[in-house]
């Protein structure tokens, strides 16, 4: 199982990044919000492009925009892995194409009440499908149940196109629920693990 950490739950980044940085954490999780597709909004990136400074971990970055356009650039100059997109957001193919333009994996997310299969028009210009199992926007949210079944249809949906992309998962991610996630390859953990005085110890428990 593959562990991306987001920070969004710190009160000092700078020093959870250089701690996170010493763990076997895969990536590190930023969450970009606009504060139009959801109403919080995240630090400017001529701040957020300061990450370097404190991890040289690969970066999973999400971006809970109206329209990526004019963030694919930026973030895809600082050591990104994936820029994940929502299939809610405007010109979806051709963000996604621009985001594989930069040779950085593509992917998108689904709000917990959106059909897998609006994601099917798009299974060819993806890595990564993230499914959303809290509303987006807001950490320490509890893990939505319905997620579970979202995932299989997920797993499904790869199947019969004969895809191959990562299913990850992002909310309410700890060492209860993450029994539900065992049909994903990655999963997203915020305050499970920034929280707590250990993170290798919280990240164990979610390998």
């Amino acid at each position: 199982m593959l562990v991306s950490t987001s920070f969004l739950s710190s009160t000092n980044p700078p020093k959870d990044l250089k701690k996170l940085n010493e763990t076997d954490t895969d990536y590190i999780h930023v969450d970009i919000m606009d504060g139009k597709f959801v109403k919080n909004k995240t630090m400017p990136f001529r701040e957020m492009r300061n990450i370097y400074k404190y991890t040289s971990k690969r970066l999973d970055v999400h971006l809970m925009v109206e329209d990526a356009h004019n963030y694919i650039k930026d973030y895809a100059s600082i050591n990104s892995e994936y820029i994940t997109i929502h299939v809610e957001s405007k010109r979806v193919k051709e963000n996604l194409l621009a985001i594989r333009s930069y040779g950085i994996k593509a992917g998108i997310a689904l709000n917990p009440t959106t059909p897998i299969r609006e994601i099917v028009p798009y299974l060819p210009l993806i890595d990564q499908i993230l499914i959303m199992s809290v509303e987006p926007g807001q950490g320490g949210q509890a893990f939505l149940e319905d997620s579970i079944k979202k995932i299989k249809e997920a797993k499904a949906l790869l199947k019969e196109y004969k895809m191959n992309c990562i299913i990850n998962i992002d909310g309410g991610i700890n060492d209860t629920t993450i029994k539900n996630c065992q049909d994903c390859d990655m999963v997203v953990s915020g305050s499970f693990i920034i929280k707590s005085d250990n993170f290798q110890e919280r990240i164990n428990k979610l390998r």
